[in-house]
């Protein structure tokens, strides 16, 4: 394979976020998130696994600052425990909780790291949940100010609002498998309202209090294909793309919705659109797999899978989505702000991690990312997801995505044979 080369200031970095790598969920003065409530819940996640002990970064930031270090990361993107800082999600912040991310930020400045904060990664805080939650379009007006709290507090240029709207209203409201654990279609709707204009309150935020920093929101795109030549499969793949990634794009930045997509308007106030499409100055893009449709709207599994059973190994979704972005909303940077793959990985004999799938899926994602940005999509960074095995949601601690081997039970860190890779392409950046 002839070695292909990135800008020399492109930003290579890796993603976790807070309720799946903090552990700590009841020290300090912590508050209780949905997700605290929802994995105490029996049968909610796999196993009865919780936020605890997650990697422990809480305790061990200083420690996974020094390996991010050692890896060559030039960016580090971490999530806000919104409850660590509002334990009710109003009112006066916790002192002890601003400190912790005050001196995360401070280490990672000084091992010469970038930081990227998001603010929401769906541990919302569950007094909010118990006042309605994302139903509540209260909700919106609370997370604009605790933004804002977040943003005076931490001297940080680039910010995520909200990571992945579609999968809280799709996993959390539609089929209930996430927090808050929601079955209902038109509740879901007034979620994605709300997130949304959370989303563009809290950039209104940034824009008026700090300006020359950067914020938008992260978006799990997935492009939709037909599984086959009929027209049957073309509409529902025209169909499932509204649902997926127009309903997620076009209100942040049109200031529409696609009405195939959003059947109900009784929650949109007067300006709100405004608001939810105020200025995107980067745009995170989180892909991990296609969707292939068929006649019958139903999803065709076209390419492998491993442990996560809905994550189709197909690079070439990468180079789509960012050629499509670029094309439709152009001049807007974009940061791969996650991408990545849980596979089998076990301690070998030898003491190392040798996850030759995760490495697999790396270098064609990367490569197809690259064939991306020599077509003209505008990227200007990418985080491999994730630094840190951790809880992963619904599916507790059965699925690692980390490019670190986590011992739950002593904490012990291994870079697997993927970290050392990824930090030779950083290194030397070239990609063989």
């Amino acid at each position: 394979m002839t070695p292909v080369r990135f800008p020399r200031d492109f930003v290579w970095g890796a993603a976790t976020s807070a309720f799946q790598v903090e552990g700590a969920t009841k020290e300090d003065g912590r508050g209780v998130s949905v997700w605290d409530t929802f994995a105490a819940t029996p049968g909610n996640v796999r196993d009865g696994d919780t936020g605890d002990p997650g990697a422990d970064q809480y305790h061990r930031f200083e420690q996974d600052v020094e390996l991010m270090r050692e890896l060559g990361l030039e960016s580090y993107r971490f999530s806000i425990a919104w409850p660590r800082v509002q334990p009710t999600g109003a009112g006066r912040p916790n002192l002890k909780g601003l400190d912790y991310y005050k001196r995360l930020v401070d280490a990672l400045v000084g091992a010469g790291i970038r930081p990227m904060v998001t603010l929401f990664h769906w541990d919302l805080p569950q007094a909010l949940q118990d006042e309605g939650g994302w139903e509540n379009r209260d909700t919106a007006h609370r997370f604009a100010e605790y933004a804002e709290i977040m943003y005076d507090a931490l001297h940080v240029r680039d910010w995520i609002t909200i990571n992945e709207p579609k999968t809280v209203v799709d996993c959390g409201y539609r089929t209930g498998i996430h927090a808050p654990g929601v079955r209902d279609d038109d509740r879901a709707l007034v979620a994605c309202h709300h997130l949304l204009l959370a989303h563009g309150l809290a950039s209104r935020v940034l824009h008026d209090r700090h300006p020359g920093r950067r914020i938008g929101p992260a978006l799990n795109l997935h492009p939709t294909y037909p599984a086959d030549d009929s027209p049957g499969a073309k509409e529902a793949a025209r169909r499932q793309d509204a649902r997926e990634n127009r309903l997620y794009l076009e209100p942040v930045f049109t200031g529409a919705y696609p009405e195939e997509a959003m059947t109900r308007h009784d929650m949109i106030m007067d300006g709100d659109m405004e608001i939810i499409s105020e200025k995107v100055d980067v745009l995170g893009v989180q892909y991990y797999t296609p969707l292939f449709m068929d006649a019958e709207q139903r999803r065709v599994v076209r390419h492998p899978v491993r442990v996560a059973n809905w994550l189709e190994d197909y690079p070439d979704g990468l180079h789509d989505i960012l050629l499509r972005v670029s094309r439709d909303h152009p001049g807007v940077p974009i940061v791969i702000t996650e991408n990545g793959l849980a596979t089998d990985d076990a301690v070998a004999a030898d003491g190392g991690v040798h996850d030759d799938d995760r490495i697999s899926y790396l270098r064609g994602h990367i490569g197809a990312m690259h064939r991306a940005m020599k077509a003209g999509a505008n990227v200007e960074g990418y985080h491999v997801w994730s630094l840190l095995d951790n809880f992963e949601w619904a599916e507790g601690y059965s699925q690692r995505f980390g490019i670190v081997h986590v011992d739950y039970e002593t904490q012990k860190r291994i870079p697997k044979d993927s970290a050392l890779w990824y930090r030779n392409l950083i290194e030397t950046g070239e990609l063989r």
